[in-house]
């Protein structure tokens, strides 16, 4: 009889381990916040059973009942067992239009960025004098002496003006507000006062759009920020614009070596404005007429689940185009934005055009389900059909941030 109770009591402290261990890793797995569609409940696509519990009452009634839209719920194991808190928020499911045409992509900085730093030939010798102020590339520089610096000619003309005086450099690093003294040095190659550094006042280049919302007439597109491609850092726009892009080649993506889709500016006027570049995307507000197509809800991260689904991009005929693929990973941490699942191109058409992702398709929206689960934003270099993509939720919170 002992002997059976030990075997018992055995089994239930293995039982309550296993139980405790899935814990953790669910508190590790689960997101801290989540959308959820007006009235309903949160449910997790888990292998145990998990449940949100407001903690003001035995379940999520009250929270419905209640003039606030969020709430932080309780999310337990079982019911009972405490995995983690997080954020939940109540809205109507947005109805968005799948896009997956290429667009154009025009930026001008809000300021202009530093990416690399100079000398000036002095009859001294050779100096720098934004690396003796403290400047480095990917820094933003914003004013000089309290004067806005819009362009690279606003920053030359007004280092000129100093005329070799001490200037107040006011600039954003890591998104942080600094200054510093600088004097300018007198170069005697360029026969002026000079900074000694090479700045960057706009970009442009393509992606594809991965929404478009009927009712605000706001779109997203690339699912990842547009950043400098010499400091990495994620380009602040002053005013952007979006124009028609004709797709005129395509090279070939293969193992170490991504492809690209090759396309020009077509047309004489934009589409619509760029508001925002952040590190879910860039959003702006359309000002042409958006091809006429049916919108399908926006899916919530906890809906999505591994498995079939499609992407829509442009390769050719500049027509967007189905193509099958699969969602083999996913991740509801959100620890980075741009990465949430794992995409794998399925699709012999799309393979065989552009061997998988290439750049360009950045934004492709991913459909699951007949919902808009996301947008392609990366690709593996040593495996050109897969890549990462970034959940449609994410760009639709942080399209205004």
């Amino acid at each position: 009889m002992f002997k059976h109770l030990r075997i018992t009591a055995i089994l239930l402290s293995a039982a309550l381990l296993n139980t405790f261990t899935a814990a953790g890793y669910y508190s590790f797995k689960l997101s801290d916040s989540y959308y959820i569609s007006s009235g309903s409940d949160l449910e997790l696509s888990t292998f145990l059973p998990i449940t949100a519990d407001t903690a003001k009452e035995d379940s999520l009634a009250a929270f419905y009942q209640n003039s606030s839209s969020t709430c932080t719920a309780s999310l337990k194991l079982f019911g009972v067992i405490p995995v983690k808190t997080a954020d939940i928020e109540e809205i109507d499911t947005p109805m968005l239009i799948p896009g997956g045409e290429p667009f154009g992509i025009r930026l001008k900085m809000d300021g202009v960025m530093v990416i690399r730093l100079g000398s000036a030939d002095t009859k001294d010798g050779s100096i720098c004098p934004a690396k003796d102020a403290g400047l480095r590339a990917g820094d933003i520089i914003e004013s000089v002496d309290g004067n806005i610096v819009t362009s690279n000619a606003s920053l030359k003309d007004a280092i000129c003006k100093a005329n070799g005086d001490k200037v107040e450099i006011e600039f954003t690093r890591d998104g942080k507000q600094k200054s510093c003294q600088l004097i300018p040095a007198y170069s005697l190659s360029e026969d002026c006062y000079t900074a000694g550094i090479w700045v960057r006042d706009s970009l442009a280049g393509i992606g594809t759009m991965t929404f478009y919302d009927p009712e605000s007439t706001t779109f997203g597109g690339l699912g990842h920020p547009i950043c400098d491609s010499d400091t990495g850092v994620c380009i602040p726009i002053s005013e952007g614009s979006a124009c028609p892009v004709t797709i005129k080649d395509i090279i070939k993506g293969e193992k170490g070596e991504p492809g690209m889709l090759e396309g020009e500016f077509s047309g004489n006027s934009d589409t619509g404005s760029l508001l925002c570049n952040n590190r879910c995307g860039v959003f702006g507000k359309m000002s042409a007429a958006y091809p006429k197509k049916e919108a399908v809800p926006m899916a919530f991260k906890q809906e999505i689940k591994t498995g079939k689904a499609e992407i829509i991009c442009t390769i050719d005929n500049n027509e967007p185009v189905h193509y099958s693929a699969e969602i083999e990973d996913i991740d509801q941490t959100g620890k980075d934005n741009t990465k949430n699942m794992v995409i794998h191109i399925t699709d012999e058409r799309l393979i065989n055009n552009t061997g998988g992702i290439v750049q360009g398709m950045s934004g492709s929206p991913i459909i699951q389900n007949g919902k808009l689960v996301g947008a392609v934003t990366h690709v593996f270099v040593d495996d050109p059909a897969r890549g990462y993509g970034i959940f449609c939720e994410n760009m639709y919170r942080y399209g205004t941030t």
